[in-house]
């Protein structure tokens, strides 16, 4: 169980990472430049007292998740779009990891739209202490299919633990047979993806995403520095040139991954092409129901 220091830093990222969420959904029009929706949503949370545990993703249509704008990117949102937003702060290595789907000036996929977040609060209204994973994932899959549509099966929830946004175990989005107790005391992102495509997705390109895989010296002496720069700032989150406050941060992100010591994150496409949906909540689980951290 976390104290109460643990849990009032909890509540809070949570509550500027819903808010933050709900403010880059509120961006998402005709014409909209992806960068600017980014910096807006990135800003907000570092203005209100929080770092970043990853990258503003905004993925379009039948990108499901992993593509972040580049320091130069020069992409708008067009009517029509399907576009996921997900986002989240870090505070003192408590996190809030939140999500969601709004279509840009038409009503073409309401109801996609709306199966991705119904299946996630129909978890809210049972997820707790002594739930089965097998039993989350049942529920989602029958809520999507309810509705019209499919899971993305390989897009999956998940445990957070301090300074990990993906610990422990992952929650998929139908009856895998895991019989995973949650327990009180756990963090779990719910984040349920409905496609009118095939149920899955592959990697595309690269999306401007990347991690330390290690801290290896390039023999670059720019390199190297900005590696030390990124040691410190993301010593275990994924990040992107743009959120970095470093000259020439693109050229250095490209070089390094080029080398090795940056892993980066493929956009997660789905398999048929079809549109994805996605609305995401963290729940703190304290007794038979988890408490929603993430609303704005």
């Amino acid at each position: 169980m976390l104290d109460a220091d643990g849990l009032e830093k909890l509540r809070k990222v949570g509550v500027v990472s819903g808010a933050a969420r709900e403010l880059g959904m509120s961006l998402c029009e005709p014409g909209a430049k992806l960068y600017d929706i980014a910096q807006e949503v990135e800003g907000y949370i570092r203005k209100h007292g929080c770092g970043l545990s990853f990258p503003c993703n905004i993925s379009r249509n039948d990108e499901a998740a992993h593509y972040t704008p580049s320091c130069k990117d020069e992409t708008v949102l067009e009517t029509g779009d399907v576009v996921k937003i997900d986002c989240g702060g870090m505070l003192d290595g408590y996190i809030g990891d939140t999500a969601g789907t709004v279509e840009v000036g038409t009503r073409d996929y309401t109801e996609l739209v709306a199966a991705a977040k119904k299946a996630r609060d129909t978890v809210g209204e049972f997820i707790g202490d002594g739930v089965r994973l097998c039993d989350v994932g049942s529920v989602i899959e029958n809520s999507v299919k309810g509705s019209g549509f499919k899971v993305v099966e390989n897009l999956c929830g998940h445990q957070i633990d301090r300074w990990n946004l993906h610990a422990g175990f992952s929650v998929p989005p139908y009856d895998s047979g895991d019989q995973t107790v949650i327990k009180s005391g756990m963090t779990v992102a719910i984040e349920p993806f409905a496609t009118n495509g095939g149920g899955y997705v592959v990697n595309g390109k690269w999306g401007n995403i990347v991690i330390l895989s290690n801290d290896k010296k390039t023999g670059n002496e720019g390199a190297d520095d900005f590696l030390e720069y990124a040691k410190k700032e993301f010593p275990s989150s994924p990040f992107c040139a743009r959120s970095c406050d470093y000259p020439d941060a693109e050229k250095w992100v490209r070089f390094l991954l080029r080398k090795g010591v940056l892993s980066g994150f493929n956009i997660l496409k789905e398999v048929d092409g079809g549109m994805v949906s996605q609305f995401e909540y963290t729940f703190y689980i304290d007794g038979k129901r988890g408490e929603i951290t993430t609303s704005p």
